[in-house]
């Protein structure tokens, strides 16, 4: 852990903002996640402020002018915004009602002339994030003990004011997943009731949006990187009820020769977090990273409706067809995009395609990419590999080696190249032979690029070679 009297790192923009408020007569704070993510020595690109002492947005508007134009937003929190040194900064001051630190992008200041520290971080949500420092004098104020609970690794509720926003449950899900954190017994009481109240409500949809829902699930898809402790936590605190395609996965058995590590929950778990640390390896962020992750998790949903044991032999014939509309289903719940739902389908469809192949064919590699990228999903053959890894080496004791870099191999190797090639054989071709442009044109054209993943057409002459010998053969004159 850092040294709290030196704890975050101010940019000059920073303490120019700090300093004005001081000059404004207010105190200012450096709270929430900058604080605990300094004493993980993690250091995060935001400052999150909240302000203390007698002072008022005219005071702190007034300094802060002097430092740049400043635009007031929202009448019902008194948010400012700010450009200092070219970083944009969002400055509130929420009411007492509302909830602090609620979401404000940069410096997050709060500013309530009648509200103690020690109330003011009660509003918040984990003892983890009720911290605050103190950049003028160095002092850590902690009433919560937050900095105890992260070295032992506990998520923990400060107060009753955590009901309320519901969405902390699902936040407390996010925290255990992003930091191998595991819920304090009273915070899984709390949280259980939160989720109780949520579905006596008609479900999660109608108590928070999906917008909010899915910026948990996409933090936690882009810095995860323990998803047994996220898993532990959906079901520890009764969201897994709002998942049905993902619940339906436990206690669903697989061949122990293939998945010494148990069902087929227990594999996805792996599986989603061996994708993350590859991930992490490999520095892959943003959109890409939640295709590899997102995908490890639901790669195998089909396995539920698939699953055969027939005098002690387990199967899952179809299993990868049958998850599509699973894994589309729960994509929908928690929110993802439509781009990235298109994008993950053509993986879990395509996930077993390299088994009983000991080496791929530039013909079968192509045909593969193709299949990714069909109706323009924009899955990659990297996309599918890295699903294939996390698939291979997510399974505990019975890991092995992928075979997917033999199929990248050979798109990186050969003239497959690893985006799907377009048709040489065109509607013009067809309309220079006579051709009326009609439903024949679909059925020819698709076997003409059949023939081009085969190998047969590789330029316009052997294009127009193999139209003549379909014609010989298909076509009546």
């Amino acid at each position: 852990m850092t040294d709290s009297t030196s704890l975050v790192s101010l940019t000059p923009a920073a303490i120019a903002v700090v300093e004005a408020i001081a000059a404004a007569g207010g105190r200012p704070l450096v709270v929430g996640g900058s604080v605990r993510d300094a004493l993980l020595d993690r250091r995060g690109k935001d400052v999150d402020l909240e302000v203390h002492g007698h002072t008022s947005v005219a005071e702190v508007t007034g300094r802060l002018s002097v430092l740049g134009h400043v635009d007031h937003r929202g009448q019902a929190f008194g948010v400012l915004a700010i450009k200092v040194d070219g970083q944009d900064f969002d400055i509130s001051f929420p009411r007492r009602d509302s909830i602090a630190g609620a979401g404000a992008r940069g410096f997050e200041i709060d500013v309530d002339p009648n509200i103690s520290v020690e109330e003011a971080f009660g509003r918040r949500d984990f003892t983890i994030n009720a911290m605050g420092w103190d950049p003028l004098t160095g002092e850590l104020i902690d009433p919560y003990d937050g900095a105890a609970d992260l070295r032992a690794g506990i998520l923990r509720h400060t107060t009753a004011s955590f009901r309320d926003d519901p969405l902390r449950v699902l936040r407390a899900v996010q925290f255990a997943g992003r930091f191998r954190f595991v819920l304090a017994p009273e915070t899984v009481v709390e949280c259980c009731d939160i989720t109780a109240a949520i579905a006596r409500s008609g479900g999660l949809r109608n108590a928070v949006s999906f917008e909010r829902v899915w910026q948990e699930w996409r933090k936690l898809a882009r810095r995860g990187l323990a998803w047994t402790n996220a898993m532990d936590a959906l079901v520890d605190t009764g969201l897994i009820q709002f998942y049905p395609e993902l619940a339906a996965t436990r206690g669903v058995e697989q061949d122990p020769g293939w998945h010494a590590e148990g069902d087929v929950w227990t594999h996805l778990a792996l599986a989603a977090e061996q994708a993350a640390l590859n991930a992490e390896r490999d520095c892959l962020s943003g959109t890409d990273r939640e295709v590899a992750v997102l995908g490890a998790l639901v790669h195998d949903l089909g396995k539920v409706t698939h699953t055969q044991n027939t005098d002690g032999r387990i199967t899952s014939r179809g299993h990868a067809a049958a998850g599509v509309a699973p894994a589309t289903a729960f994509l929908r719940s928690i929110g993802a995009p439509h781009y990235l739902i298109t994008r993950i389908a053509p993986i879990v469809r395509e996930h077993m395609s390299h088994i009983g192949i000991d080496q791929p064919t530039p013909s079968q590699v192509r045909r593969l990419i193709r299949r990714l990228d069909a109706n323009g999903a924009g899955a990659t053959i990297h996309d599918w590999a890295r699903v294939v890894d996390a698939d291979c080496a997510g399974r505990g004791p019975s890991a092995k080696p992928s075979p997917a870099n033999r199929w990248l191999d050979v798109a990186a190797n050969t003239t497959v190249g690893d985006t799907p090639r377009k048709g040489i054989l065109t509607g013009e071709h067809l309309i220079a032979r006579g051709y009326i442009p009609g439903p024949e044109f679909t059925p020819l054209l698709a076997a003409a690029l059949d023939a081009q993943d085969d190998g047969s057409i590789h330029d316009e002459a052997s294009a127009l070679a193999w139209l003549d010998e379909y014609e010989a053969n298909h076509i009546e004159r």
